[in-house]
């Protein structure tokens, strides 16, 4: 139940015929729930378990499978599906277990549709509910909540990889650290559901990609983590490792990489393809604020370019994103963002629109300053649809703004001119460096 999907017709029509748009979107739509399979791992042997992916119910007659239990998880944009498919599993008699970001940020929401839920880290509790689901006759409690735990990535299971279909995925992921220092209000992601920064053991994330080896060969890998580099020491370790292991990677974290010359060379030898970085805007009034515990980010403008540029000359890929509509943006932003995106010779980008994700600072803020235009409207969720009103333009600006951007930045011509743009300045730095 993932995948680039906007509610709105005119978005989806328009993303169907963008090369960059779509290619994201075959990524995103591919990644299988690595929270599933970690889960899988701390279930018992004697449990037969399969890993079902259900990317639209009204596709399905029914349920995919008939099961004695099932867990299900999704984004928020696909989360009534998620519900739907769950009362269609109850209304047989099956056991239902929800949980995921989007259960933990709306708890009382998700019980409806469920005989147990899981709120915060899975880890911690499941083993406790896997015995009473075999062990008391199914009896299962409504909450299984682990937010008063904290559980301790050393003791990470093993992700069942071998449960899933070798020739439906073009990347694996494996997470080498759960949570982030940083306080966008924005971030929907594993901060909140550990809240709590901590990094995984070098030695576990290697027999993770070890076991994904042995099932697929040369596989991509796509670290399902918040800011992998926050922790330099422990990214310089895990780089060390992962050279011998000669795979190909992706990841998300922030500019900061920039300024270890040693950690980027440490990446580039470790088999790095792309980092996503998180720029949001190319002006200071709009990211002001953005970052609530030190205003990092708003600090880090001026630096952009520059740190793009080391990253990229070490044949690093930068996707970089831009989120549309945050407060400070007037009509002048779309501009903003794609004069920068020309100059800064960025070799992907992502442009988003800022959306109040359930259990987010901002999604309080702005039902508090009845900004949102439907609450609880979690099917536009997906980042590319507009449900609040800006503060400095109309709700249909910011649509057409980011139709235009869009058409522009992920037109075919100049996809192809940022691309060839990145590969003829790392040949020419190549040659100087070889001369």
């Amino acid at each position: 139940m993932s995948g680039v999907r906007a509610h709105n017709p005119e978005l989806t029509a328009l993303g169907l015929t963008l090369p960059g748009f779509v290619e994201r979107n075959r990524v995103i739509a591919s990644l299988p729930s690595l929270g599933l399979l970690t889960l899988a791992g701390l279930t018992p042997p004697t449990i037969d378990t399969s890993y079902l992916e259900v990317p639209d119910i009204a596709q399905v007659p029914g349920v995919p499978e008939e099961f004695d239990a099932v867990a299900i998880s999704s984004f928020s944009a696909q989360i009534n599906e998620a519900y739907a498919l769950a009362d269609r599993y109850r209304s047989l008699g099956t056991k239902v277990i929800l949980g995921g970001l989007h259960v933990s940020a709306v708890p009382d929401e998700a019980r409806a549709h469920a005989d147990a839920i899981v709120v915060g880290e899975g880890e911690t509790v499941w083993p406790r509910l896997m015995a009473e689901l075999t062990e008391s006759g199914g009896r299962l409690r409504e909450v299984y909540d682990a937010r008063d735990g904290n559980f301790d990535l050393s003791q990470s299971p093993m992700p069942r990889f071998e449960l899933l279909d070798p020739d439906r995925y073009n990347r694996l992921t494996v997470q080498t650290q759960r949570g982030c220092p940083f306080r966008c209000e924005f971030c929907a992601a594993s901060i909140r559901i550990s809240p709590t920064y901590k990094v995984k053991p070098v030695e576990r994330v290697m027999a993770e990609i070890r076991e994904i080896k042995s099932l697929w060969k040369r596989p991509f890998i796509e670290f399902a983590d918040d800011n992998t580099f926050v922790n330099k020491t422990h990214g310089k370790q895990l780089m060390q490792a992962l050279e011998r292991e000669e795979v190909r990677w992706f990841t998300e974290t922030d500019l900061s990489v920039a300024d270890d010359l040693e950690l980027l060379e440490m990446m580039k030898d470790a088999g790095c393809a792309q980092v996503l970085i998180g720029l949001e805007s190319p002006t200071f009034t709009s990211l002001d604020g953005l970052e609530q515990r030190a205003n990092w980010k708003a600090k880090q403008v001026d630096r952009y370019m520059e740190a793009i540029r080391r990253i990229q000359d070490r044949g690093i890929t930068v996707n970089g994103c831009f989120v549309l509509g945050l407060d400070g943006d007037g009509l002048e932003s779309f501009e903003d963002i794609w004069r920068f995106v020309q100059e800064s010779g960025l070799y992907e980008v992502q442009i988003t629109v800022l959306t109040p994700f359930p259990g987010t600072p901002l999604y309080e803020r702005l039902k508090r300053e009845g900004r949102l235009l439907r609450e609880e409207a979690w099917e536009f969720c997906t980042l590319f649809d507009v449900n609040f009103h800006p503060a400095k333009m109309t709700v249909a600006e910011l649509e057409a703004g980011l139709r235009d951007l869009a058409g522009r930045i992920y037109s075919a011509e100049f996809t192809a001119e940022r691309r060839s743009r990145f590969h003829e300045n790392y040949r020419t730095k190549r040659r100087i460096e070889t001369h």
